[in-house]
């Protein structure tokens, strides 16, 4: 029996709410009964695209909108963060391992290459002045297919 759900989730661009995304989302891929390092893989992903939406696309502003939509379609997990915020001028040069455009915040620069080594697959859209999508998959294991 293949399985097929989906799940959309918009909210406030403040920090406080990354935590409820990474849960919310935890939730969500949990009906599929990952192992806890893909659950943490999946978290860690989603903390990171709403991290970035917050602070590059909004600039930390609170009255802004950052939307997830969820979609789980037999073993594959598919996620997408998206803002309206100002996008990235060079997606390319922001893809590098230890790129920030913040470097006064002392972010690491490793958000883009986290989500790279967590999912199976990513693609970044980004318009400047129109916001930044990041789409995502990840193909889970079940535990029970590991038992049986």
């Amino acid at each position: 029996m293949s399985r097929s759900n989906r799940m959309q989730l918009k909210f406030a661009s403040i920090s406080e709410n990354e935590s409820f995304a990474r849960v919310t989302v935890a939730a969500f891929v949990s009906q599929l009964d990952p192992t806890m390092e893909e659950l943490t893989d999946i978290k860690t992903v989603v903390s990171e695209a709403v991290t970035n939406a917050i602070i590059h696309g909004y600039d930390n502003s609170p009255d802004e909108e950052i939307e997830i939509t969820a979609k789980i379609e037999g073993d594959r997990f598919y996620l997408t963060v998206e803002d309206r915020g100002k996008g990235i001028e060079d997606l390319e040069l922001a893809r590098q391992p230890l790129y920030t455009s913040k470097p006064e915040l002392e972010r690491s620069g490793m958000g883009f290459t986290i989500i790279e080594n967590f999912m199976d697959e990513v693609d970044v859209v980004s318009v400047p002045g129109q916001g930044t999508k990041v789409v995502m998959v990840k193909r889970i294991e079940s535990k029970k297919a590991l038992f049986n």
